[in-house]
């Protein structure tokens, strides 16, 4: 049994992501800090923004697959970016990038613009919340 997206007829069809996730019974929780395009010697990989976003999505899959599950076991994503005038202008490249990790998987996701990240040269951070089967 894998999780199940929720998406209401009322709120119209979702593109590239989904409006809730719901875990089946006995599913454990991970939470996963927010990640960033830094690499193991935590040097950002790049200053284009949608390269930052596959390294960024790259480290919270390598979070998730320690601990014993697969990037299908993503339920949430919270993405903060900076500035969000670049999302928009990469947004496909993004997509591009998204689909080579997630395939057809859609989170639940939330893409908020931001002022500065903590780590210089940081173009987007991307939090998440897995649900991972027993055992």
């Amino acid at each position: 049994m894998s999780l199940k997206s929720i998406n209401p007829p009322e709120l119209g069809k979702p593109r590239g992501y989904s409006n809730g996730i719901l875990a089946p019974a006995g599913y454990q929780t991970l939470s996963i800090a927010g990640q960033i395009a830094w690499n193991e010697q935590q040097q950002i990989v790049s200053e284009d923004f949608a390269t930052q976003f596959g390294q960024a999505l790259k480290n919270v899959i390598a979070v998730v697959q320690a601990a014993g599950g697969k990037p299908e076991h993503l339920a949430r994503l919270t993405i903060f970016v900076r500035p969000v005038d670049d999302y928009i202008r990469d947004h496909k490249r993004v997509g591009e990038e998204y689909r080579k990790l997630m395939g057809k998987h859609y989170p639940a996701m939330a893409l908020v613009e931001v002022k500065a990240l903590l780590e210089p040269g940081a173009k987007v951070e991307i939090e998440a919340t897995a649900m991972l089967p027993p055992g």
